[in-house]
């Protein structure tokens, strides 16, 4: 069996994440199968189509790496890729069952659909059509169609027994046939359902196996019911579970939760995320959780999928991005950091390759950098509370010795010589003279240049970073403030 998959996003807004790990898992599964990996875009629901967005699931995923085979630009002989441009073939399968027995002309309007639902709600029973049109005459049938009555076309769901199918994450799952609503096939404007045309394409493109989300689950007997009724074999269902922001709530975009997009403008490298997302619902076997797109392809199983749901962690995300920065080589850090950089640092007698080095080791998001670099165009009003410090055992009264101290060792240090190898070799000569630990010198000199806790390196590195003058005129005013 060839293995065939498919990604059938709508164009409805961006791409969540749900929806792009739904988009991994079916490019895996047919990558590690040397498969066919299909895109087709569902477009019918036009009332939630958002111009532009078409554009969005194509850049999402050629950025992403997850590259199709066939989709609306790539023609492999199944096609058309776009649901709406393959609308003459739809009602013609539906007409199709009714031949067979399988479905039926309703002719009920809104209006006595609405109220027996409202019946049947107030009777505690879950809203079902009465199947009222059912068993119409084939004369009753033609002399409404005759009469133009609008119709829908509904599937005739058995009465009796039950429906099984098989989930290759839940097993086997068995329902009551008197438990199945009759569903609608084809709507009044002649369109199709979501239900109908999804089972549809995937049968005319030889779709093998179908990832989709868990809340499919109550319609597979239904589909099942329609791919028996043609004669077709159904294909490999994989259900997945949600993903949750916490235990109780599910990640909506309509929420405004973490879409690619929102991860991207948050300074999230793409091969992270994609790294992660894998890792929300499926388990590698061994300890590692480290994976590129090609490692994921070998790695992954569908038995690895878990079905508890996964809880979006933005701190594992996050550390995962900062594994992933730091294996950057030290021109692309560059190249991507720079412009974050620039949003507070604007002074151009830094040495960015310096400043960069320092940056990349501590760095787990791009958006973290302005404001680890705020402090160097000019130093912040900061409070001398700073200056202790328990672990590195500094207080404004060790803290303002040591600057004195240090302040004739960097004069002393020719402009031209002023880097970080000279500094380091003057200070810790200090620093052995005075027979201190290294913390007791350099913590205050880190907070004297940056006026800050945290920085992306220590007081060496700053020094080098600023420069001598900018140095020499902080570490005077830090012996000001402490004096």
């Amino acid at each position: 069996m060839k293995v065939r998959t498919r990604f059938a996003p709508s164009p409805t807004g961006y791409m969540h994440i749900g929806n792009l790990r739904t988009a991994l898992y079916t490019y895996l599964i047919a990558k590690q199968n040397d498969g066919t990996f299909i895109l087709r875009i569902e477009d019918t629901d036009q009332e939630r189509y958002v111009e532009g967005a078409t554009d969005v699931i194509y850049k999402t995923l050629r950025d992403c790496g997850l590259n199709w085979d066939e989709g609306p630009d790539k023609d492999g002989g199944f096609g058309p890729y776009i649901q709406s441009q393959r609308m003459g073939m739809y009602k013609d399968y539906a007409l199709q069952l009714i031949e067979k027995g399988e479905a039926y002309y309703c002719f009920c309007d809104k209006d006595r659909i609405e109220e027996l639902h409202a019946v049947q709600r107030a009777s505690g029973i879950s809203p079902m059509y009465d199947r009222h049109c059912r068993n119409l005459s084939k004369e009753e049938v033609e002399e409404k169609l005759a009469a133009g009555t609008p119709y829908v076309i509904r599937q005739k769901i058995p009465t009796e027994g039950t429906t099984t199918f098989h989930d290759e994450i839940y097993g086997d799952i068995t329902v009551e046939n008197s438990t199945l609503d009759d569903q609608i096939l084809i709507k009044t404007d002649g369109m199709p359902t979501y239900n109908f045309a999804n089972v549809i394409d995937d049968h005319t493109m030889q779709i093998t196996h179908v990832v989709r989300g868990n809340e499919y689950l109550s319609s597979a007997p239904k589909y099942n019911l329609l791919y028996k009724a043609f004669g077709w074999e159904p294909p490999i269902y994989i259900h997945v579970e949600h993903i949750m922001k916490d235990a109780q709530h599910k990640l909506s975009k309509r929420d405004g939760d973490a879409s690619y997009q929102d991860l991207m403008a948050k300074g999230y490298l793409t091969e992270a995320v994609i790294n992660y997302i894998a890792l929300l619902g499926w388990a590698p076997k061994g300890e590692n959780e480290i994976f590129t797109l090609d490692e994921l392809i070998k790695e992954f199983s569908i038995d690895g999928i878990s079905k508890s749901p996964a809880i979006f962690d933005a701190m594992k995300l996050k550390a995962i991005n900062g594994v992933y920065i730091r294996k950057l080589a030290p021109e692309k850090f560059k190249e991507l950091a720079v412009p974050y950089i620039r949003q507070t640092c604007k002074r151009e007698d830094i040495d960015l390759d310096i400043l960069c080095s320092t940056l990349q080791p501590r760095a787990e998001l791009f958006t973290d950098i302005p404001e680890q670099v705020d402090f160097i165009d000019a130093l912040p009003e900061y409070d001398i509370a700073l200056y202790t410090h328990k672990k590195m055992k500094t207080n404004p009264e060790n803290a303002l010795d040591a600057l004195q101290r240090v302040l004739p060792v960097l004069e002393a240090i020719p402009a031209e010589d002023f880097n970080h190898d000279r500094i380091h070799e003057d200070l810790f000569k200090l620093i052995e003279e005075m027979g201190v630990k290294n913390g007791i010198v350099l913590w205050p000199i880190r907070v004297a240049v940056s006026g800050k806790q945290f920085t992306p390196g220590g007081g060496i590195e700053l020094c080098a970073i600023l420069g001598k003058d900018d140095t020499i005129a902080r570490i005077k005013k830090g012996i000001e403030k402490l004096s």
